[in-house]
């Protein structure tokens, strides 16, 4: 817990948030560009 004060206080409190968001939400992120190909995918078949 003291490293992250320390990079609180070193980098902003912005700039750790954002950085903690992004790390947490890349996973989700990549899983919807996955469903999206893929519904794409399904919609040229359906044409």
């Amino acid at each position: 817990m003291e490293e992250l004060f320390m990079n609180i206080a070193n980098f902003g409190f912005s700039i750790v948030i954002s950085i903690y968001l992004l790390v947490r939400m890349e996973k989700k992120i990549e899983d919807l560009t996955k469903s999206i190909n893929e519904l794409n995918k399904t919609i040229i078949k359906i044409k």
